[in-house]
């Protein structure tokens, strides 16, 4: 499985804390039961390009041409932040034009960007007016928002102190009762994706 970060267009240095941030919670095991985790290395209006980010699954995935085949039957999580998520979610649906599987899609604020897809979406919001108004917009099942709300980049910059809600909660894993960091919602989405 392989695990797909698409920035937004913002400090590099903000991505790498929400990884060491995710990853430091699941204890390792997020590396343990081998997931390869990309980073789409985008920092300015490429983030937007599904063809951009594409390419660079291609190139990262298979190392061969020949491979290609192979390298799309492995699964994707696709998790995009802000204007990342507008390419990742074009991204997503070229892959499987080709033929990969997406296992989920994670989309970290992506407020006003509409999601459609026949793989799980997930919404993650900075407040709840963006929940509310980003849903309206097509999301799945177990969402989260912060609560209190916090400013645009910090939830990418620091999910780990970024308390909150997860709602429409429907599936087989029993959320939490009462409050929980935006880093443990993640890490619950990608255990369960992770057993499947």
């Amino acid at each position: 499985m392989s695990i797909i970060i698409c920035p937004g267009i913002h400090d590099p240095a903000f991505t790498q804390s929400f990884i060491s941030q995710w990853l430091d919670i699941s204890n390792g095991s997020i590396a343990q039961n081998q997931a390869n985790i990309l980073v789409f290395p985008g920092t300015d209006l490429s983030s937007l390009s599904a063809l951009h980010i594409l390419q660079f699954l291609r190139d990262r995935l298979t190392h061969r041409s020949d491979r290609l085949t192979n390298s799309l039957k492995s699964p994707i999580i696709f998790i995009s932040f802000s204007a990342g998520v507008v390419g990742a979610i074009g991204a997503a649906h070229l892959w499987q034009l080709l033929g990969g599987r997406v296992k989920a899609f994670i989309a970290i604020d992506g407020w006003g960007v509409p999601l459609q897809g026949n793989f799980p979406i997930h919404r993650m919001s900075h407040d709840y007016f963006t929940h509310w108004s980003s849903c309206l917009l097509g999301s799945g099942q177990n969402n989260f928002y912060a609560q209190p709300a916090v400013d645009h980049l910090s939830i990418w910059r620091s999910p780990q102190i970024v308390q909150g809600y997860w709602v429409d909660s429907s599936i087989e894993i029993i959320p939490p009762k009462g409050r929980l960091t935006a880093a443990e919602f993640l890490l619950m989405l990608l255990k369960r994706y992770e057993a499947n």
